[in-house]
């Protein structure tokens, strides 16, 4: 007798094969069958009209310090997550010199606006190796599994201390020394290493990541290092500047060491054909036998303002800073007051010493969207701020403070950045359909006060599988084999990702009419009721890890199956 079986769904395998109605059984935390007339079991599901398809494998998730504390790694696991791989953009808590912890919690706070606080108090800190690690949040009992990798920043201060951080030039005994690192974190079971090199990434106090300027000896050392190991993902977060060379090198590692190197292929605004180069430059390296590959996502990076996140068009303004320090609920209540309103409004600050990248993101009300609901990541121009404003007979400031103090002061503005210089999703949906591109940059536990794009997964099949009318759809069946056999395999994982007997019973039951994903709120339920972005969704029947129901109906049952991935898992042998 088998433990589940799901009856009558539609299932898409995970494949790209189109879908057949069909059951699947579950056995002992395996597909155990895959067919009609399949036997009894203990638990029968009956998914007429739904969807059956695996688990989502997300790689870009961030979740190197809430794996300490959150048995759900949420908001990833709400929407249908399984797997997800983190450790990304070269930072992470391992390795650390006991008593260094601080440092790597306020490089994670300033690269990826994660609350220091709440890793400070969340992270019991039981390592100082990365293979030890690895042995600690293996410990913690997890709805989902979970996948590291070596984080760049970790090991150079690790090495180089102060002369890391600083990013001073590493000498050949200090490549030497990360390269061992690299190569020890590996065989305890990391699925790659990551490092950055964008001047977006910095520190808590200011100073840019450690590794962003290393030169080409050490990230090629590092690389030979993987290669000797013989598997892992070298994964690079770059403002790809000078463009040839860093492409040079990254090919380089590829085609001496036969590991997959993916960089973040992002449309920028400054730059708005270059994503054409390097989709470009992908395929010449293939053609001479490389590897690289595009990491691409699936809706803009866009940051949203509301008066609780960590910025909005006001944060700056004088009037603003004399209530910005009262608790929510008492700044809308004073930001009710007429007089307040117009002081703000009218008397806009002296930006002059700050950067100008940051400032006009400001008071770009071209580029500004009420988020409004149902949820538009793909907002025409006639919807902006600027076009609204001009419509009403108002200012664009005036409109922007209305939608922030909307719904009780909870409005939010979304403001796309990377991805939308075109202002529609075509450039994203060519990226999505390069042959060596993989779905990734969901960042689901990072970027806490600004961006929630943990949905991302969801979003494939509300958006771009049914609602989009701005452009052309994308086949159900494509979309879901790029979010689970193409990103599990991708990593090494080949027991996941696929609905075939033998494989991981990691699986969701989807309304698919009913999919449905909800405005981000703020939430305040990170350790030390940190502050954090969430969305929910509604349209998940059931998801499964590991043959076990962990969500039903979208509560969580309390099953504990999730496990870390220690190294590449095999396909298995039927």
């Amino acid at each position: 007798m088998y433990d589940i079986v799901i009856r009558n769904g539609t299932v898409i395998d995970g494949s790209g094969a189109p879908g057949k109605v069909s059951d699947v059984a579950v056995l002992n935390g395996r597909i155990a069958a895959v067919g009609t007339g399949l036997g009894p079991a203990h638990r029968e599901v009956d998914a007429q009209g739904l969807l059956v398809t695996p688990g989502w494998v997300d790689i870009h998730t961030h979740y190197d310090g809430q794996v300490s504390w959150d048995p759900l790694l949420t908001p990833s696991s709400w929407n249908g997550v399984t797997t997800v791989v983190m450790g990304n953009c070269g930072v992470g808590f391992a390795p650390v010199v006991p008593g260094k912890e601080d440092y790597l919690i306020q490089l994670m706070e300033g690269v990826e606006d994660i609350p220091g606080a709440a890793l400070s108090e969340g992270i019991e800190w039981k390592w100082e190796t990365f293979p030890q690690y690895l042995d600690a949040i293996d410990e913690i009992p997890h709805a989902i599994d979970f996948a590291a990798q070596v984080p760049h920043g970790a090991v150079r201060t690790y090495v180089m201390g102060e002369r890391g951080a600083r990013n001073e030039m590493a000498s050949p005994e200090d490549v030497e020394a990360m390269a061992r690192i690299v190569k020890e974190g590996l065989q305890a079971g990391a699925l790659g290493f990551s490092t950055t090199r964008t001047i977006l990434h910095r520190a808590g106090d200011g100073e840019l990541a450690p590794g962003t300027t290393a030169d080409r000896e050490e990230v090629i050392g590092i690389g030979r290092a993987m290669g000797e190991v013989g598997h892992g993902v070298f994964e690079v977060a770059s403002d790809l500047t000078p463009e040839d060379e860093e492409l040079k090198w990254m090919s380089q590692i590829g085609q001496e060491t036969g590991l997959p190197v993916t960089f973040a292929c992002l449309q920028n605004a400054t730059d708005p054909l270059q994503w054409k180069r390097l989709l470009k430059a992908v395929d010449e390296d293939r053609a001479r036998g490389g590897t690289l590959t595009p990491q691409v996502a699936q809706r803009p990076a866009g940051v949203l303002f509301s008066l609780e996140s960590s910025g909005h068009p006001f944060i700056l303004h004088e009037a603003y800073q004399a209530v910005a320090g009262l608790s929510p609920q008492a700044r809308v209540e004073a930001l009710r007051d007429p007089q307040l309103r117009r002081a703000i409004i009218d008397n806009p600050p002296d930006l002059g010493d700050l950067p100008e990248v940051f400032t006009s993101s400001l008071t770009n009300w071209g580029n500004m969207f009420p988020l409004g609901e149902p949820i538009d990541y793909e907002p025409c121009a006639s919807k902006s701020l600027l076009a609204q404003a001009q419509a009403l007979g108002c200012s664009p400031a005036e409109l922007a403070f209305d939608t922030l103090m909307a719904a009780d002061g909870k409005g939010i503005i979304y403001m796309p950045l990377l991805g939308y210089a075109d202002g529609d999703f075509e450039a994203l949906r060519e990226m999505m359909l390069h042959p060596h591109a993989v779905f990734g940059l969901s960042d689901g536990g990072a970027h806490c006060g600004l961006i929630c794009d943990a949905s991302m997964p969801s979003y494939l099949l509300t958006h771009w599988a049914r609602d989009r009318t701005r452009g052309e759809k994308l086949p159900l069946e494509t979309l879901i084999h790029q979010q689970t056999q193409r990103t599990a395999s991708f990593y090494g994982m080949h027991d996941r990702g696929l609905i075939a007997p033998g494989m991981k019973a990691d699986l969701n039951v989807i309304d698919f009419d009913a999919l449905n994903i909800h405005p981000p709120e703020m939430a305040y339920d990170l350790p030390a009721n940190a502050r954090r972005l969430i969305q929910k969704v509604d349209g998940y029947k059931l998801t499964l890890c590991s043959g076990q129901v962990i969500f039903e109906d979208g509560v969580e049952t309390g099953a504990r199956p999730g496990r870390l991935v220690r190294g590449p898992q095999a396909a298995p042998t039927v």
